[in-house]
């Protein structure tokens, strides 16, 4: 191996370590997180052993960055962010931040089919804002049941039972920031015109 390379490898320790601490996250849920063992992690952090690819990769995305990211690599000239979206649920989610940990933005686009539609409210740790783009959304949050219309935003914490999905046939989109640890969005009002 070059110099270059044994500099990069011997880096990702420290690199894991400190994503790891930023989210707040134990050896252990990274463990469930990745299927990688505690005691692997533990020694891939320290540095008394070297990745490999097959362990980058889910390291990479349970931090949510890249592995270009993860490993350093040197810029490759191309300025464009490349966001791969990702479907689950019937859900398209486009990940609109790279950075690990803190609130996180995504487009969300939810067809507008009968799959979803039947609410199912959950609940998890965080925080969570909507902004409604196009469509109309249906929020089940707790004991209210919201249709919410473009331009219309919503925030709450997610320890209470919520769900949502599209209001009628049509898809919905709506932009969302999401604190894992509760972190809040905090809107700056527009101060008073004076006259």
């Amino acid at each position: 191996m070059d110099q270059d390379l044994d500099r990069a490898l011997d880096a990702v320790g420290p690199r894991l370590r400190d994503l790891r601490r930023q989210r707040e996250t134990t050896l252990a849920e990274l463990s469930t997180a990745t299927g990688i063992s505690v005691s692997t992690l533990s020694r891939l952090e320290s540095g008394a052993r070297r990745p490999t690819l097959e362990q980058l990769l889910p390291l990479a995305r349970a931090h949510g960055v890249t592995l270009d990211e993860l490993v350093d690599a040197p810029p490759t000239g191309d300025p464009r962010v490349h966001m791969r979206p990702v479907t689950n649920h019937g859900m398209t989610m486009l990940p609109l931040t790279r950075r690990a940990g803190g609130i996180q933005a995504f487009k969300i686009i939810i067809p507008g089919d009968d799959r979803r539609r039947e609410p199912n409210p959950q609940i998890h740790e965080g925080y969570e804002w909507l902004y409604i783009l196009n469509g109309r959304l249906r929020l089940v949050l707790g004991d209210q049941d919201l249709i919410m219309s473009p331009g219309e935003a919503a925030e709450f914490d997610t320890r209470v039972p919520h769900w949502f999905g599209p209001a009628g046939r049509e898809s919905v989109e709506f932009l969302s920031l999401f604190g894992k640890q509760g972190e809040r969005a905090h809107l700056r009002a527009r101060p008073k015109s004076q006259g």
